[in-house]
């Protein structure tokens, strides 16, 4: 069984926790270094984008967890990680950073303010095909993919869930619904079977 850390830094780090594991993987949470390297697989929870990027940066993982990603780690982000996939930020705090990995430009708040969440039936290329029961809370989009990232899932024409190589990013929230398909690409991707 893989073993997949959630980065403990802030978000859904229980409910990830309990999402890989349903979908076949061993997980645990990561805050250091050294645990992070351990892990076959890295998720990066929701949250606040700027507050990950500052947390992140202050206890000095920025850098090793990009460097991480840029050499094949496997990581999957949910709304905020979303965004520290990115490589390029629309609306982000001034000198905001992200440990990139994907192609992809993101707007953050895209969908609006806290009071704007929202939960939807969205259609994803994940899985046997059903309606996906997602979360949206404060959620970014992607403005802009390029050439590599395939499109997962749109929900009005704007993109809501990518896949770079080992890397995959959703808009929404998973981990909050007991459908459990986009976790169990996630292990599958990190197994090297996807």
């Amino acid at each position: 069984m893989p073993v997949i850390g959630v980065l403990a830094l802030q978000g859904n780090v229980r409910e990830h926790v309990q999402a890989l594991e349903a979908a076949g993987a061993t997980a645990r949470p990561v805050r250091r270094l050294p645990e992070i390297e351990a892990a076959d697989g890295l998720v990066i929870p929701g949250g606040e984008s700027t507050t990950l990027w500052r947390l992140a940066d202050a206890f000095e993982l920025l850098d090793p967890i990009r460097k991480l990603i840029a050499g094949g780690m496997p990581a999957f982000g949910s709304c905020a990680g979303m965004i520290m996939l990115a490589d390029r930020l629309l609306d982000g705090a001034g000198g905001q950073r992200t440990f990139g990995g994907i192609d992809m430009t993101v707007r953050r708040n895209a969908f609006g303010r806290q009071v704007d969440s929202f939960e939807r039936q969205v259609t994803l290329d994940v899985g046997s095909g059903e309606p996906f029961p997602a979360v949206f809370i404060r959620a970014p989009w992607v403005e802009q993919a390029g050439p590599g990232v395939v499109v997962l899932g749109t929900d009005g024409g704007r993109i809501i869930a990518v896949r770079q190589c080992a890397l995959l990013a959703t808009a929404f929230h998973p981990e909050l619904t007991p459908d459990r398909r986009v976790h169990e690409l996630f292990v599958s991707i990190v197994k090297g079977t996807s």
